[in-house]
């Protein structure tokens, strides 16, 4: 079969032929239709790949000490030779997929082979997901909006740990896909919304939404919002942008009422002043991916779900969220669709991804889908 991978060692972006995976236990094994590329998280990724070995460590100090560290107690030949096997190990890009049900693992329940189901895969012609990272999607629900699910529940899982109510006032800083998904999701939660961005077209796009639009680029947003808070300011702020600048959480916390909340679901400078968030006594706090349960191989691996009256949203039902959402009309995703590549033709979008103005890229791959 054929799979979309990263090289951190050359750089490339590659279109390999790869062994179809075969169906595990507590798996679905799923034929392709479509799938989303997250062009802020798979533009960092390749971005990464290109660079050379200075520009590597510069960007992950951490992982910088934790090769330092391995020097003093292995010694620095087996530290290098270690850290150059890593870096040769090519990645599989993508994680917005879309497709039919083809075989069952052991110990699955509730999903039968020709079920359509979006998931977690990767840009790949089968995937075999874990059935924790797999959802239905609704009859009225079409490929290309359900490609949406996984990318709109890391949007809805930052609107959760915020916790807004019907009327406060939230402004989401980025509108790229996953901004956009978020404000979206936030009007539909009763919010009056502020959408911040340097795009016009993205604006134009969240206006059209009910979304008050404001470019970053042509004024002071901190005084905007006061304006339009009667000099209250915002009862929360999400962050989806992908910035390496302090400005952003300044920013935001600048614009916030006093005891308000910050939620980061992007990727920004955070060196914080303490005056800022001590002033208004703020609450911050960091999104993690899709919602409870990621990174926990009991949840994702070994298919153990957390009970529903104590944990009532994880990532699998984040993502039944997103397509009742989307299946009800109160998530728009079509419009957000810029073009919809065939998977032979890749490098129409990962070619010079660092400059790639889409909001959103469809990978389509030849299955008949709906």
């Amino acid at each position: 079969m054929k799979q979309i991978i990263q090289s951190f060692k050359t750089g490339e972006t590659k279109l390999e032929e790869v062994p179809a995976p075969q169906v595990k236990r507590g798996c679905l094994l799923i034929r392709t239709s479509k799938s989303l590329v997250s062009l802020g998280t798979e533009r960092m990724l390749v971005e990464f790949g290109k660079s050379n070995y200075l520009q590597k460590a510069k960007q992950q100090p951490d992982k910088v000490k934790q090769v330092l560290d391995k020097i003093k107690t292995d010694g620095l030949k087996p530290t290098v030779e270690a850290v150059f096997n890593k870096l040769g190990e090519p990645i599989p890009l993508g994680y917005c997929n879309v497709g039919e049900v083809i075989a069952v693992g052991e110990g699955v329940s509730g999903f039968e082979v020709g079920d359509r189901v979006a998931s977690n895969g990767a840009h790949a012609e089968f995937v075999c997901v874990p059935k924790n990272l797999v959802a239905h999607i609704p009859d009225n629900v079409s490929d290309e909006e359900a490609a949406f699910t996984v990318v709109g529940s890391i949007g809805l899982q930052g609107i959760r740990l915020l916790n807004p109510t019907l009327g406060e006032t939230v402004v989401v800083i980025g509108l790229g896909l996953i901004g956009l998904l978020t404000a979206q999701l936030l009007k539909a939660n009763g919010c009056r919304v502020i959408g911040s961005d340097l795009d016009e077209e993205k604006l134009a796009l969240a206006e059209k939404w009910g979304i008050v639009p404001f470019n970053s680029g042509k004024g002071d947003v901190v005084k905007f919002v006061e304006e339009q808070t009667g000099g209250v300011g915002a009862d929360g702020v999400v962050i989806t942008a992908s910035a390496q600048t302090d400005a952003i959480i300044s920013q935001a916390a600048r614009m916030s009422r006093k005891r308000g909340k910050i939620v980061l679901v992007g990727v920004i400078g955070l060196n914080i002043s303490r005056a800022e968030f001590y002033d208004k006594e703020l609450t911050f706090q960091v999104s993690c991916s899709y919602g409870p349960g990621r990174y926990d191989d009991n949840y994702e691996q070994k298919g153990i779900d957390y009970p529903l009256p104590f944990v009532r949203w994880t990532e699998q039902r984040n993502f039944e969220s997103v397509l009742y959402s989307i299946s009800s009309g109160a998530l728009h995703v079509k419009e957000m669709i810029t073009e919809v590549v065939p998977l032979d033709e890749y490098k129409k979008i990962y070619g010079d991804i660092g400059s790639h103005r889409s909001i959103a890229s469809i990978i389509s791959y030849d299955s008949g889908e709906k």
